[in-house]
C-alpha cells in the first residue's frame, strides 16, 4: 500500500476527457490535487515523462504510479489496489453499465 494523502490530476483547460473524469471522480470524495500543465512547466514535464514525450491529459499519479488517460473505473481500481485508504469508508465500485459490459465482451476485455 502506498503512503500517499491524495491523487495528482494533471489536466489542461478545454480538455473534455479531463472534465469527464473529474465529473465522475467528484462522486467519490477523493482528495485530488489538480495540476494545470499549461501553467506549470514541472507538471507538463512530468506528464511528458510518463506519456512517451506527449502531453496527454488527463494523467493521474498515485504515489509513484502514473496512469495516462484513465477511465474513472480504471483509476478507482488502481486506487483500491494501491492506496485504498484514499477511498471513502464503505466505498464499493459501481456495477458496470449494460453498454460497458457489452463493449467489453465485443472487444474481448475482462
Amino acid at each position: 500500500m502506498l503512503d500517499v494523502d491524495a491523487i495528482d490530476l494533471y489536466w489542461r483547460p478545454g480538455c473534455g476527457f479531463c472534465r469527464a473524469l473529474e465529473t465522475e471522480l467528484a462522486q467519490t470524495d477523493l482528495v485530488i490535487r489538480r495540476h494545470n500543465i499549461w501553467e506549470d512547466e514541472a507538471a507538463a514535464a512530468f506528464v511528458r515523462s510518463v506519456a512517451n514525450g506527449n502531453e496527454v491529459v488527463p494523467t493521474v499519479a498515485i504515489g509513484h504510479t502514473a496512469i495516462v488517460n484513465p477511465s474513472a473505473r480504471e483509476l478507482l481500481a488502481t486506487i483500491a489496489a494501491q492506496a485504498p485508504h484514499l477511498l471513502p469508508a464503505g466505498w464499493e465500485p459501481p456495477e458496470p453499465s449494460r453498454a460497458a459490459t457489452l463493449m467489453r465482451r465485443v472487444l474481448g476485455g475482462s
